[in-house]
Order: C-alpha cells, then structure tokens, then sequence
C-alpha cells in the first residue's frame, strides 16, 4: 500500500515528508511527481511505509492537519488507472 498526500506546498522536499511520516514507523519511500514543463513538483505525493498499520496511523492522524501553512489531504493511494491508448491521435475507423 501506498499513501496519497495532496495539498502541499511546493517548497517540500523527500527529507520534510520522511521526516513527518517516520512519527508513524519506518519510511521505505517517498514519491515526490514533478512537472514535465515547469520542472516545479506538483503539490503531491506518495509516502510508503513498512507496514499497512503504520500508514493507517499516519492516514488518520495527518489528514487534514496543518502543516506549512497547507490543510493536508492524506489518504490510501488509488491503483494508477492504465489508458489503453489515452485516446490521442487520430481515430481508425
């Protein structure tokens, strides 16, 4: 499992979010996805810790806290949805 945490500030790095979530266990990853144009990261990210306990715990004590002046939005991350296509290009028919 995997934890979604949304509403970021774009000045948070790998190092603040492990720091945050190791209150909780051990941090195994930290996934911050960055803008392909701007370079800049794109206010969230994916935290994965050592136990599906640890991030429940973290889940239900971090979402919706304050933290660098951003109300967290924290939850079970969802499966990536694959696009089969993305429906770009042109159509054949």
């Amino acid at each position: 499992m995997s934890v979604y945490v949304g509403n970021l500030a774009y000045e948070v790095t790998k190092e603040d979010l492990s720091e945050v979530f190791t209150d909780y266990g051990e941090v195994k990853r930290v996934h911050i996805p960055m803008d392909r144009e701007t370079g800049r990261m794109r206010g969230f990210a994916f935290v994965e810790m050592n136990s599906d306990e640890q991030e429940e715990e973290a889940i239900s004590t971090l979402d919706g806290a304050e933290w660098m002046g951003r109300t967290l939005k924290v939850n079970k991350a969802k499966p990536r949805e694959s696009f089969n296509g993305g429906g770009r290009g042109r159509k054949r028919f």
